[in-house]
């Protein structure tokens, strides 16, 4: 989770605010998370940048826009007001003079401490071999699951043993300089063996170096890309719907490293950001590698297999099916307020891409040559703010319209237009959207920030779209809404009460009928308590309720019930988190989503459906700043089954249980 990218940090737990900010950290991440599961968010990179920033914080006095920009809980707002109280009183002499800029109230400056600090103005940053090699931090992470079961694959398909298996190490200089190497085995995979014949199934490797004259940014090997509001291309962190989009923003992120298990996600060869002229910066990249897939009897490519599992012979015979090609840029310029970019990507593969056509599919890509190209702009004039993106591919377009008014620190208002072509075709586009990608999708998002009251904030949006074509489920054109209201009340850094509620309608197939569609109606309520009744132990209550409802159908509900407990021994490096939590849903429209501490660089949401319990704990041992140890155990057991899951990954058993092992070393 996002709060563990600062816990490496925060090792003192006689500090109520360090308490307080992991779990407003982590509570930002599952409320998006649970939200959007189906969004897919990839955390692990923000949580690495996250991790590798608080061990290497930004000087004050020498930050620039592009650096703020990586912190998502900053607004375009306080970036330009932090930069100008630097330039108007600078050189700063504390951190704690950022209390005097008004737009930084007590949440934001919680959140930023650890990744800002002031060091000495004539501090040099050389990148000379023998201070590279001197000041560099090495880490090294490796993990391992155990699970305490046998699923129905391992008699009859898979290749490998049931545990999971990855290294990981990194190299960071001052944030200049970043090299790493990753290797990973899914559970199922064999090690060392058939297709894995080198060891891990995945390998993974990047190099990026940054701010070296006027190389902004120059990665080889791995790496992730995102340009103006995602509409062309974005493969690095962004967000769907939340009650923090006041905050937590997509920006230009540009070229970033790719240092996740992620085996999808990403881009092989090189890429560069070069600053042209003060005001003008150009990026260059490109891009060969091989995807997984299944072809067609006339050699066509006829899916994309994304999951990066190669458990057994058929998803083994996926391996390198096919390769694609990308070559592109993004200009940049900035003049005072305003903001403009250009970005154009062309990309092909060495086959065919003719995937079966469906009902709902007809008008999606086919083919093997593609673009897309887009024009994205920002511009703020006093407290209002306006940015958005419109896009053109081989066929169709799309464009993403904002605006954002705000009063003063205590009230925000957003405005949110969409409107993406059924016929828009996309390969790497990733924005705001009801769907899973921008395309036959048109729709007006709402949503207002408050903060009347010193402990009080309340947040709600709502947003009417429109799929102007069938989509998969829903046989003719369809439209719904979604409403959210959420309110957070802290009356101190020891007690924290947030709830919400989320309404949606949407319309889909009736089962067994293709040609008749109904309404559906989901509702969503959560209650989460946090409390620190002592410096050494936190307490959170969690409650959960779905109710789902299809017009002339009968009702579904669902809840989960949780409380989690974490325990610091006094003046012992010494962690324990416990978490139990009870389920029941009626199927599986009405599953409650909870999330759960994971391990380093992780985030867990597991689905519920059934009648059950869950429970983990983990143990979390910091011997020194060199040696970190985590262990965690995790049981889920159902009371109305005998078999849990089905085909391959079926576990003839009422319970599952899983033990997960990590062990990090610095130096």
């Amino acid at each position: 989770m996002l709060f563990l990218a600062i816990n490496c940090l925060l090792i003192s737990t006689g500090c109520y605010s360090q308490i307080l900010l992991k779990d407003r950290l982590e509570s930002i991440i599952e409320d998006i998370s649970v939200n959007n599961p189906v969004n897919s968010i990839d955390w692990e990179n923000m949580i690495i940048l996250l991790e590798e920033l608080a061990q290497n914080p930004y000087d004050l006095n020498t930050v620039t826009r592009q650096q703020l920009e990586v912190l998502p809980f900053l607004s375009d707002i306080q970036i330009e007001k932090l930069l100008t109280y630097v330039y108007l009183h600078g050189p700063l002499q504390s951190v704690y003079e950022l209390q005097l800029i008004p737009e930084l109230d007590r949440k934001v400056l919680l959140w930023l401490e650890p990744f800002v600090c002031v060091n000495p103005v004539d501090k040099p940053c050389s990148f000379r071999a023998k201070d590279v090699f001197r000041y560099g931090k090495h880490e090294l992470v490796t993990r391992m699951d155990l699970p305490f079961y046998s699923r129905q694959g391992y008699k009859t398909a898979y290749l490998g043993p049931s545990s999971y298996l990855s290294g990981r190490y990194n190299f960071n200089f001052r944030n200049n300089i970043f090299f790493g190497l990753v290797g990973e085995k899914d559970a199922g995979e064999p090690f060392g063996a058939l297709h894995a014949k080198k060891g891990f199934d995945y390998y993974s490797y990047y190099l990026l170096i940054s701010d070296l004259g006027r190389i902004r940014k120059l990665a080889v090997g791995k790496y992730r890309l995102g340009f103006g509001k995602g509409l062309v291309i974005n493969t690095n962190f962004s967000l769907g719907k939340s009650a923090y989009m006041g905050v937590l923003d997509f920006r230009n992120s540009g070229i970033q490293k790719h240092s996740s298990m992620n085996e999808y996600d990403y881009f092989r060869g090189a890429a560069a950001e070069l600053k042209l002229t003060s005001t003008t910066d150009l990026a260059l990249f490109y891009s060969h590698r091989n995807l997984d897939g299944t072809l067609n009897e006339d050699g066509t490519i006829r899916s994309v297999y994304k999951t990066g599992l190669h458990r057994s012979v058929s998803e083994a015979e996926k391996m390198n099916q096919f390769s694609m090609q990308l070559a592109g840029g993004h200009a940049t310029y900035r003049k005072g307020r305003l903001q403009l970019g250009l970005t154009g990507i062309y990309y092909f593969f060495n086959r065919s891409y003719e995937p079966e056509k469906q009902s709902y599919s007809q008008f999606d890509m086919h083919g093997n040559h593609f673009y897309n190209v887009g024009l994205d702009y920002h511009y703020r004039w006093r407290n209002l703010a306006f940015q958005g993106e419109v896009a053109a591919s081989k066929k169709g377009w799309a464009t993403l319209n904002e605006v954002q008014y705000s009063l003063n620190q205590e009230y925000l208002f957003t405005l949110i237009h969409r409107y993406y072509a059924t016929d828009y075709w996309n390969w790497f586009a990733r924005s705001f959207s009801e769907g899973s990608r921008p395309q036959n999708e048109n729709g007006w998002f709402f949503s207002a920030e408050l903060k009347p009251w010193k402990d009080w904030r309340f947040f709600t949006y709502i947003d009417c779209f429109s799929f102007p074509w069938r989509k998969y489920r829903i046989s003719r054109p369809s439209w719904g809404n979604d409403i959210l209201f959420q309110t957070d009340y802290t009356p101190s850094e020891k007690y924290t009460v947030s709830a919400y509620y989320r309404f949606k309608r949407k319309e889909r197939d009736r089962t067994g009928e293709s040609t008749l569609t109904d309404p559906t109606w989901q509702h969503r309520f959560r209650l989460r308590i946090s409390c620190l009744p002592a410096e050494w132990i936190e307490l959170k209550t969690m409650g959960y309720y779905t109710r789902f409802s299809v017009k002339n159908f009968s009702n579904s509900n669902g809840y989960y019930i949780g409380e989690q407990l974490n325990f610091q021994i006094p003046e012992f490096p010494l962690r324990w988190n416990v978490q139990v939590g009870y389920f029941q849903t009626d199927d599986y429209d009405s599953r409650v989503y909870a999330s759960e501490r994971g391990l380093l660089y992780t985030f867990y949401t597991p689905s519920f459906q059934g009648k059950g319990m869950r429970c983990s704990a983990q143990l979390r041992y910091e011997l020194n700043k060199h040696f970190l140890f985590l262990l965690k155990y995790g049981e889920t057991l159902y009371f109305d089954r005998s078999v849990i899951g089905s085909g391959n990954d079926a576990i003839a058993s009422s319970h599952k249980g899983d033990m997960q092992m990590q062990l990090r070393i610095k130096f």
